[in-house]
């Protein structure tokens, strides 16, 4: 085999690889729109008919986008030597789910020391108890009827 056709399987490959990818993002891209309106949907529904585990329908539509970004595999065309390396440079920097936690941390700890979250903190929860009043009411109505 001549050096040149070397390069020439490589450049064919590698034409391989972007085109795969292009469609690998707009498949992520097809599903991050419709993981949008649907875990919204699922929240409100969640908050709204699930008051003893809330949190259920909106756990579902987590699973099936983890199941899907599984199998899109968006960087899966990385050779595994530098998919490992920028798995380790991640975990050196941290990640969104991270500087959510530090976030979340400060929140609370204003919220313990009585700060403006405990306030914006009590408007939601008596918003969602209205709301659910709401709804018994409605349900008791057609009961009723």
């Amino acid at each position: 085999m001549t050096e040149n056709s070397g390069n020439t399987d490589n450049r064919w490959s590698f034409g391989r690889d972007i085109i795969v990818f292009q469609f690998k993002l707009l498949a992520d891209g097809f599903r991050d729109m419709l993981l949008i309106p649907a875990s919204l949907a699922a929240g409100l529904v969640g908050l709204l008919f699930y008051r003893d585990n809330p949190e259920q329908p909106f756990h579902t539509i987590l699973g099936l986008g983890k199941q899907s970004e599984h199998w899109i595999n968006l960087f899966g065309s990385l050779p595994r030597k530098q998919q490992l390396q920028a798995s380790m440079s991640v975990t050196r920097a941290g990640n969104l789910d991270q500087v959510v936690g530090k976030l979340e941390t400060m929140l609370r700890e204003q919220y313990e020391k009585g700060g403006i979250t405990a306030g914006a903190k009590n408007s939601i929860d008596k918003s969602i108890d209205a709301l659910h009043r709401g709804i018994d009411k409605v349900g008791s109505r057609e009961d009723q009827v």
